[in-house]
């Protein structure tokens, strides 16, 4: 997935997310170049930088929905983290490098996963010969031919068994992983260093967890993450991350509006705020980062920051961060046609998802056409009477529509219920009207 063109990637979110044509293209293409780089000779690839992306929009138009659509789609190390997580280095929380951290252990699980895949039949006889030792004694040494024939019918049979899955229920002894000895996320690098060193000194010790009794079918669970670690070979695995996390990391930094101060601040409520600018500035120009895999260089990492900017603007960040986001594009707020399309085109809309959820209960839910038209053009109000929070008021809107008919789903097992335009504005239509109830309820 990682060498999608970029008309394919747009048609890929176009199923998830409706209308922010402008977004779509802009970070299709900042895919597209990741790809174009890595087939430049190794002296163009140092000079072609990332150009990182700044999305403003108002909540709800669907920023971190691409986020997440690209996260499924993409066979790259990516992350979405909120800025207003971090705070400036001196201060009680998590600095800002630790999102780098957690990007290099995110690069670290596909890279296993792909591994695994590959492996996958030495992993699955490594898992079946622990078990089915642990299930049968062992022979004794010197044990006679016709023994060993016997122990070679006995293990076939139980091997046919433990396929077929007839051992599953039984309970066997298996030592459970202990992954104390790796160092905590959330530590400064220093101390990161310290724990590491300790580990190698130790040789390791304290690796493995205490035995406990499981059923077979837990035991494949546990036992698949020790054959990984016995057939891999860790530090190649390191070596792939690493070079992953470098040459195709992204990250989703959300909420990067709440970290800029406003021009006209009468008081410096959070000084951490500009600070954690200033320490995530390195980080986006290009630095380097201590991780459990070593040393991240950040310099070819694609940065991706949305925010609304309701109480704040993309300049009232500080100058230097703003250079390093050269690409701005503005998502559109929402109007009813769009809320409209939201409501019913994306795959797993949430048109869709009631009526699967409903079915649960042998319910058969239908939304007429005016019905559905109703429910965006009252999102669109309510949206407007109060705060914008785009297409997350449709759930709002939704859920006291069919309120009542989930709490008593039990009794219309087997009916059909069909939602109307009167059945929308009964339960909408007052609510609407009264602004208070709309700033309280909708």
């Amino acid at each position: 997935m990682d060498n999608l063109t970029p008309k394919e990637i747009v048609s890929y979110l176009d199923k998830y997310v409706i209308g922010q044509n402008d977004a779509k293209k802009t970070i299709a293409v900042a895919l597209r170049n990741r790809y174009r780089r890595m087939q430049l000779s190794e002296d163009m690839q140092q000079d072609v930088m990332p150009k990182n992306i700044l999305m403003i929009g108002s909540t709800g138009v669907g920023k971190t929905e691409i986020a997440r659509r690209l996260a499924k789609m993409m066979d790259l190390p990516f992350i979405k983290v909120e800025a207003s997580k971090y705070t400036e280095v001196g201060f009680v929380g998590r600095d800002v490098e630790s999102m780098i951290r957690d990007l290099a252990v995110t690069s670290m699980g596909i890279v296993r996963k792909a591994q695994n895949d590959k492996n996958t039949e030495k992993i699955e006889n490594y898992i079946e010969n622990k078990i089915i030792e642990k299930l049968l004694p062992p022979l004794p040494t010197g044990a006679s031919e016709e023994k060993k024939a016997e122990y070679d019918i006995s293990f076939a049979r139980m091997q046919k068994k433990f396929l077929q899955g007839e051992l599953d229920h039984l309970k066997i002894k298996v030592t459970i992983p202990n992954n104390s000895s790796m160092p905590e996320d959330g530590l400064p690098p220093q101390m990161i260093q310290v724990q590491e060193s300790i580990v190698k000194v130790l040789g390791g010790m304290g690796k493995k967890g205490p035995e406990k009794e499981v059923t077979v079918a837990k035991a494949k669970k546990i036992l698949a993450q020790e054959a990984s670690e016995a057939l891999l070979d860790e530090e190649q695995l390191k070596e792939l991350a690493l070079e992953k996390v470098e040459k195709g990391g992204i990250v989703f930094l959300d909420e990067i509006d709440k970290i800029a101060v406003a021009s006209n601040s009468q008081s410096r409520q959070d000084p951490s705020k500009e600070g954690v600018q200033r320490d995530l500035l390195p980080i986006v120009e290009g630095s380097t980062v201590h991780t459990k895999l070593g040393i991240v260089k950040t310099d070819h990492i694609l940065f991706i920051a949305a925010g609304a900017f309701h109480l704040t603007k993309p300049s009232d960040l500080i100058p230097e961060l703003q250079g390093r986001f050269p690409l701005r594009v503005e998502l559109d707020s929402l109007d009813e046609e769009t809320l409209y399309r939201i409501l019913t085109e994306p795959n797993n809309s949430l048109v869709k998802q009631y009526i699967a959820l409903l079915s649960v209960e042998k319910v058969e839910l239908t939304f007429d056409e005016d019905a559905l038209r109703s429910i965006a053009h009252y999102a669109l109000l309510a949206n407007e009477k109060t705060e914008d929070i785009g297409a997350r008021r449709l759930h709002t809107v939704m859920e006291k529509i069919l309120e009542d008919i989930s709490f008593l789903a039990d009794e219309y097992a087997g009916k059909k219920i069909n939602i109307d335009i009167v059945l929308v504005e009964d339960k909408i239509g007052k609510l609407i009207e009264d602004e208070d109830a709309t700033r309280y309820i909708l």
